[in-house]
C-alpha cells in the first residue's frame, strides 16, 4: 500500500471516529394512555345573547362550550375538554358584556373536571389581573366555581391565565431579531398548518459548538412557563459581557410554541391530534414531535454539534424543577446542584424545589436519551407573582451562562 494512501484511509477513519453522527432514537417506555382514538370535541364559535347579555368565544385561544342564563341574575359557562382521557387543567377563556350596566353572578362549570386556574379578567388584551378574592366563591363541589362582575357595554375577557396566541409568540421571538446573533426559522407546520418556529441564538460559525435547548408550551394554558421563558431568554440576549461571551461560545436553541393549534384551540392539554405531546418523545407520532426532533438530530449532525443541556419550561401548582436522579448521570453532571445552588443564594426567602426523577415519555428524558444531556424541567406555578418568574428566569439564566462559560475554558 502507498504512503499517500495510507495517509487517506487515516484521515477518512479520523473524520469517522471523532464524528458522533445522531439518528433519532425511539425508547421503549411503558405506553402512556393513548388518546389519539378519541376525537377532537371542537367548541362551536359563537356570540351567544341571553337578554341583555352577551358571550363569544371567537379568538384564538378561546375556551366555552355553552353559556346559559339559571336566572335574572346568575349565568353558567359551561367547560369541556378536547377530548378525554386528560390532565384536569381545564382552560377556559372567553368574553362577556352587556347593553347596560349589571352585576351577575357567572358560574364557571366543569362536568369532568375540577377547578384549578384562579379567574383572570382584562379589557384590553394586554394587563390582566386578578379577580378580587370576594368576588369568587368556591362551591361545595370542585366542578362549579361562582364569580360575581360587573358588566358594560365594553366586553370584558375572563381568562384562567393571560391569553398569549401563537400570533403572539411569533410576535415576541421575530423582535428578538433586534440581535444581530438570533436567527427566526420556520421548521415546519402543525397538524392544522400552523408554523413551528425556532430562534437559533450565536455569534459566529456554528460548527462543533455545544448546543442548548430550550422548549416551551407543549401543554397550552401553561403560560406562567412560557414567560419565565422569555425572560431567560432576553437575558441571553443581553448587550453585556456574559451573555455575549456565552452566545460566541454556545449555540441556544429555542422553541418557544411547541403545540401552536392546541394554544389557538383554547385546548387543555392536548395537541390537533388529541395527544399530550410530552408523552410523545419516545415515539414521534405527532407532527410537531416529529418534526422538531428530526430539526435537531439534522442540525447537530450539519454542525458537528453535541448538545449538552435541555430545559423544557411548563407550569404546575408551583414553583418546582424536575430534574433526573444521580444514578442517571449526563454528560454535565453535577450541572443542576451547582446551577440550583446559584440561584438558591440569589434569593434570601427562596430556595428551588429539586424533584430528582426517573426517566419517561417526556423531554426529560428524551434530552437525556438521545444526547446524555443534562435535562431539566422547569415548572412555574400557576399563581406565582408575574415579577417574581421574570427575575427568577432573569436569575436562572444568568447562572447558566457563568457555569457554562467556564466550561472547558482550558481547552478553548
Amino acid at each position: 500500500m502507498s504512503q499517500p494512501f495510507k495517509y487517506i484511509l487515516l484521515a477518512i477513519f479520523i473524520i469517522f471516529t471523532s464524528c458522533k453522527v445522531q439518528r433519532l432514537k425511539t425508547f421503549d417506555y411503558d405506553e402512556p394512555v393513548d388518546t389519539s382514538t378519541k376525537t377532537i370535541q371542537y367548541q362551536q364559535k359563537k356570540t351567544y345573547k341571553l337578554g341583555n347579555v352577551y358571550a363569544d368565544n371567537l379568538f384564538d385561544g378561546a375556551r366555552m362550550n355553552n353559556f346559559e342564563k339559571l336566572n335574572d341574575s346568575v349565568f353558567r359557562v359551561t367547560i369541556l375538554p378536547e377530548n378525554e382521557p386528560i390532565n384536569a387543567s381545564p382552560h377556559y377563556a372567553f368574553n362577556i358584556w352587556s347593553d347596560s350596566l349589571k352585576s351577575i353572578f357567572l358560574q364557571l362549570n366543569y362536568p369532568t373536571a375540577k377547578h384549578r386556574y384562579w379567574p383572570k379578567y382584562s379589557v384590553d388584551d394586554k394587563s390582566w389581573f386578578r379577580l378580587d378574592s370576594s368576588n369568587v366563591g368556591l362551591s361545595k363541589v370542585d366542578s362549579i366555581v361562582e364569580l360575581k362582575i360587573k358588566l358594560s357595554s365594553k366586553k370584558l375577557k375572563i381568562a384562567a391565565q393571560e391569553i398569549k396566541t401563537s400570533g403572539y409568540v411569533r410576535s415576541w421571538a421575530k423582535k428578538q431579531l433586534n440581535n444581530v446573533d438570533v436567527k427566526y426559522i420556520t421548521i415546519g407546520k402543525s397538524k392544522l398548518n400552523r408554523d413551528l418556529i425556532m430562534l437559533e441564538i450565536g455569534s459566529g460559525s456554528p460548527k462543533n459548538k455545544e448546543v442548548i435547548l430550550l422548549f416551551s408550551r407543549q401543554h397550552p394554558p401553561e403560560v406562567t412557563g412560557y414567560l419565565a421563558l422569555e425572560s431567560f431568554v432576553e437575558q441571553l440576549l443581553k448587550d453585556n459581557h456574559l451573555s455575549r461571551d456565552f452566545r460566541k461560545k454556545y449555540r441556544i436553541l429555542v422553541f418557544p410554541l411547541l403545540n401552536p393549534d392546541g394554544v389557538d384551540l383554547g385546548h387543555w392539554r392536548h395537541n390537533a391530534g388529541g395527544i399530550d405531546l410530552n408523552r410523545d418523545w419516545a415515539y414521534y407520532r405527532q407532527p410537531e414531535t416529529k418534526i422538531i426532533a428530526n430539526y435537531i438530530i439534522d442540525y447537530v449532525n450539519k454542525n458537528a454539534n453535541d448538545v449538552i443541556l435541555g430545559i423544557d419550561f411548563h407550569s404546575t401548582f408551583n414553583d418546582l424543577f424536575y430534574t433526573l436522579k444521580d444514578d442517571l448521570r449526563s454528560k454535565l453532571y453535577p450541572f443542576k446542584d451547582y446551577w440550583l445552588s446559584g440561584i438558591d443564594k440569589y434569593f434570601p426567602d427562596y430556595s428551588p424545589n429539586d424533584i430528582p426523577g426517573s426517566l419517561g415519555t417526556f423531554t426529560k428524558g428524551w434530552y437525556y436519551n438521545q444526547f446524555n444531556a443534562a435535562s431539566i424541567t422547569y415548572e412555574i406555578g400557576d399563581e406565582t407573582p408575574r415579577d417574581f418568574i421574570s427575575e427568577k428566569a432573569e436569575v436562572a439564566a444568568r447562572e447558566m451562562m457563568k457555569l457554562l462559560i467556564f466550561k472547558n475554558s482550558d481547552k478553548d
